[in-house]
């Protein structure tokens, strides 16, 4: 099954349900699909497309829940962190540190970078390599460590 129509029927159980906070978080998912849509007229949307806006509105939630804890305003970051569990369920399982941590040093070697200066060309490989299994920030993060060495 589709997705987009996944989340359709989603809307539908979660207002059988009575479920308003799933609900109102699969609308804003469905409404940010709809605003996608609108920019890229007239080609349609592709499953790949869908699911690069799931991981935009993931990684807002992420950012949102920091500031919120930061701000001390526990509240607030409850609700996102519940919306980020909801995003989650629909977007492909993400791969362990472990095994992000065994292509990055894959890729190192291959491209025998050694400087933090050649991390473009690695992360573009690592990119590559883990097709959206995993997140960004921590490849960043772990090809930082292993050329500052």
């Amino acid at each position: 099954m589709a997705l987009r129509d996944q989340i359709m029927n989603d809307i539908k159980d979660s207002m059988r349900a009575k479920d308003m906070a799933k609900l109102n978080a699969l609308r804003m998912v469905q409404s940010a699909f709809k605003n996608r849509e609108i920019e890229l007229r007239p080609e349609p949307m592709s499953e790949d497309e869908h699911i690069a806006v799931l991981k935009k509105l993931a990684k807002q939630r992420k950012e949102s829940i920091e500031q919120y804890q930061a701000a001390n305003r526990q509240d607030l970051a409850d609700a996102e962190a519940a919306e980020l569990k909801l995003l989650e369920q629909y977007l492909p399982a993400q791969m362990s540190k472990e095994q992000v941590e065994k292509i990055v040093a894959e890729v190192i070697a291959a491209v025998g970078a050694t400087t933090v200066k050649e991390m473009g060309a690695v992360m573009k490989e690592v990119q590559a390599r883990t097709a959206g299994t995993a997140d960004n920030k921590l490849v960043s993060e772990l090809i930082k460590a292993k050329l500052a060495k």
